[in-house]
Protein backbone atom coordinates (compact mmCIF):
# COMPACT_ATOMS: atom_id res chain seq x y z
CA UNK A 1 0.00 0.00 0.00
CA UNK A 2 0.98 3.56 -0.56
CA UNK A 3 1.54 6.04 2.09
CA UNK A 4 0.04 9.51 1.92
CA UNK A 5 3.29 11.04 0.67
CA UNK A 6 3.69 8.45 -2.03
CA UNK A 7 0.08 8.91 -3.14
CA UNK A 8 0.59 12.69 -3.31
CA UNK A 9 3.77 12.19 -5.34
CA UNK A 10 1.96 9.84 -7.72
CA UNK A 11 -0.86 12.38 -8.25
CA UNK A 12 1.65 15.18 -8.92
CA UNK A 13 3.56 12.95 -11.39
CA UNK A 14 0.35 12.10 -13.30
CA UNK A 15 -0.64 15.79 -13.30
CA UNK A 16 2.76 16.75 -14.72
CA UNK A 17 2.54 14.03 -17.38
CA UNK A 18 -0.89 15.30 -18.51
CA UNK A 19 0.37 18.90 -18.50
CA UNK A 20 3.45 18.01 -20.56
CA UNK A 21 1.25 16.11 -23.04
CA UNK A 22 -1.04 19.14 -23.53
CA UNK A 23 1.95 21.46 -23.98
CA UNK A 24 3.52 19.03 -26.49
CA UNK A 25 0.26 18.84 -28.52
CA UNK A 26 -0.02 22.64 -28.51
CA UNK A 27 3.58 22.99 -29.69
CA UNK A 28 2.97 20.45 -32.48
CA UNK A 29 -0.09 22.37 -33.67
CA UNK A 30 1.88 25.62 -33.55
CA UNK A 31 4.70 24.02 -35.58
CA UNK A 32 2.18 22.88 -38.24
CA UNK A 33 0.64 26.36 -38.33
CA UNK A 34 4.05 27.98 -38.79
CA UNK A 35 4.89 25.49 -41.56
CA UNK A 36 1.69 26.32 -43.43
CA UNK A 37 2.29 30.05 -42.94
CA UNK A 38 5.80 29.79 -44.37
CA UNK A 39 4.39 27.84 -47.35
CA UNK A 40 1.78 30.58 -48.00
CA UNK A 41 4.47 33.26 -47.76
CA UNK A 42 6.63 31.32 -50.23
CA UNK A 43 3.71 31.01 -52.70
CA UNK A 44 2.92 34.71 -52.40
CA UNK A 45 6.58 35.51 -53.01
CA UNK A 46 6.58 33.30 -56.10
CA UNK A 47 3.46 35.03 -57.46
CA UNK A 48 4.54 38.57 -56.55
CA UNK A 49 7.27 38.80 -59.20
CA UNK A 50 5.05 38.04 -62.22
CA UNK A 51 2.25 40.14 -60.70
CA UNK A 52 4.57 43.14 -60.38
CA UNK A 53 5.78 42.65 -63.96
CA UNK A 54 2.19 42.57 -65.24
CA UNK A 55 1.35 45.67 -63.21
CA UNK A 56 4.36 47.51 -64.66
CA UNK A 57 3.23 46.59 -68.20
CA UNK A 58 -0.31 47.80 -67.43
CA UNK A 59 0.95 51.12 -66.06
CA UNK A 60 3.17 51.53 -69.14
CA UNK A 61 0.20 50.96 -71.46
CA UNK A 62 -1.92 53.40 -69.45
CA UNK A 63 0.80 56.06 -69.72
CA UNK A 64 1.01 55.46 -73.47
CA UNK A 65 -2.76 55.94 -73.84
CA UNK A 66 -2.63 59.08 -71.69
CA UNK A 67 0.10 60.45 -73.96
CA UNK A 68 -2.10 59.84 -77.00
CA UNK A 69 -5.05 61.46 -75.24
CA UNK A 70 -2.90 64.48 -74.42
CA UNK A 71 -1.94 64.88 -78.08
CA UNK A 72 -5.59 64.58 -79.14
CA UNK A 73 -6.64 67.14 -76.52
CA UNK A 74 -4.03 69.62 -77.74
CA UNK A 75 -5.15 69.13 -81.35
CA UNK A 76 -8.80 69.65 -80.40
CA UNK A 77 -7.84 72.86 -78.60
CA UNK A 78 -6.08 74.06 -81.77
CA UNK A 79 -9.11 73.21 -83.90
CA UNK A 80 -11.35 75.07 -81.46
CA UNK A 81 -9.15 78.17 -81.71
CA UNK A 82 -9.20 77.94 -85.51
CA UNK A 83 -13.00 77.63 -85.56
CA UNK A 84 -13.26 80.64 -83.25
CA UNK A 85 -11.00 82.67 -85.54
CA UNK A 86 -12.99 81.64 -88.65
CA UNK A 87 -16.23 82.55 -86.88
CA UNK A 88 -14.86 85.97 -85.98
CA UNK A 89 -13.67 86.59 -89.54
CA UNK A 90 -16.96 85.44 -91.06
CA UNK A 91 -18.93 87.62 -88.66
CA UNK A 92 -16.91 90.69 -89.59
CA UNK A 93 -16.89 89.90 -93.33
CA UNK A 94 -20.55 88.97 -93.69
CA UNK A 95 -22.12 90.86 -90.78
CA UNK A 96 -21.09 94.38 -91.81
CA UNK A 97 -22.41 94.20 -95.38
CA UNK A 98 -25.62 92.52 -94.24
CA UNK A 99 -26.33 95.32 -91.78
CA UNK A 100 -25.53 97.94 -94.42
CA UNK A 101 -27.76 96.19 -96.95
CA UNK A 102 -30.61 96.08 -94.44
CA UNK A 103 -30.20 99.78 -93.70
CA UNK A 104 -30.06 100.56 -97.42
CA UNK A 105 -33.20 98.52 -98.15
CA UNK A 106 -34.98 100.26 -95.28
CA UNK A 107 -33.99 103.64 -96.68
CA UNK A 108 -35.15 102.65 -100.17
CA UNK A 109 -38.50 101.47 -98.77
CA UNK A 110 -38.94 104.72 -96.89
CA UNK A 111 -38.08 106.71 -100.00
CA UNK A 112 -40.29 104.72 -102.38
CA UNK A 113 -43.08 103.91 -99.92
CA UNK A 114 -44.92 107.17 -100.43
CA UNK A 115 -43.40 110.39 -99.22
CA UNK A 116 -46.67 111.64 -97.69
CA UNK A 117 -47.16 108.50 -95.66
CA UNK A 118 -43.53 108.46 -94.60
CA UNK A 119 -43.68 112.12 -93.56
CA UNK A 120 -46.77 111.46 -91.44
CA UNK A 121 -45.04 108.57 -89.68
CA UNK A 122 -41.96 110.67 -88.99
CA UNK A 123 -44.00 113.63 -87.70
CA UNK A 124 -46.48 111.58 -85.64
CA UNK A 125 -45.63 111.35 -81.96
CA UNK A 126 -45.20 107.96 -80.40
CA UNK A 127 -48.46 106.61 -78.98
CA UNK A 128 -48.86 107.06 -75.25
CA UNK A 129 -48.25 103.94 -73.21
CA UNK A 130 -51.45 102.30 -72.11
CA UNK A 131 -52.26 102.04 -68.45
CA UNK A 132 -52.10 98.63 -66.91
CA UNK A 133 -54.83 97.50 -64.68
CA UNK A 134 -55.36 94.52 -62.50
CA UNK A 135 -53.03 92.48 -60.44
CA UNK A 136 -49.81 93.19 -62.31
CA UNK A 137 -50.21 96.94 -62.70
CA UNK A 138 -46.92 98.66 -62.01
CA UNK A 139 -45.03 95.42 -61.44
CA UNK A 140 -43.29 95.04 -64.76
CA UNK A 141 -40.15 93.22 -63.60
CA UNK A 142 -37.71 95.79 -64.87
CA UNK A 143 -39.61 96.72 -68.04
CA UNK A 144 -40.49 100.25 -68.99
CA UNK A 145 -44.10 101.40 -68.94
CA UNK A 146 -44.44 101.11 -72.74
CA UNK A 147 -43.79 97.97 -74.71
CA UNK A 148 -40.25 97.31 -75.87
CA UNK A 149 -41.35 97.11 -79.52
CA UNK A 150 -42.67 100.70 -79.56
CA UNK A 151 -39.44 101.90 -78.01
CA UNK A 152 -37.39 100.31 -80.78
CA UNK A 153 -39.63 101.75 -83.51
CA UNK A 154 -39.37 105.29 -82.19
CA UNK A 155 -35.60 105.11 -81.79
CA UNK A 156 -34.93 103.83 -85.31
CA UNK A 157 -33.97 106.61 -87.69
CA UNK A 158 -33.37 104.35 -90.70
CA UNK A 159 -29.68 105.12 -91.02
CA UNK A 160 -28.41 101.75 -89.83
CA UNK A 161 -25.09 101.37 -88.09
CA UNK A 162 -22.88 102.92 -90.69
Amino acid sequence: MLTGGQLAGLIVAVFWAVLVTFVALTLLRLARLLGEASEVVREIGDQAGPLMDEMARTVGRANEQLGRTDVITKQVAGVTQNVSAVTTVMTSVVGGPVVKAAAFSYGVRKALGGSAKGAEEDAAPAPAPRKRSGRRAGKGRGRSAGSGRRELQTRSDGKGRG
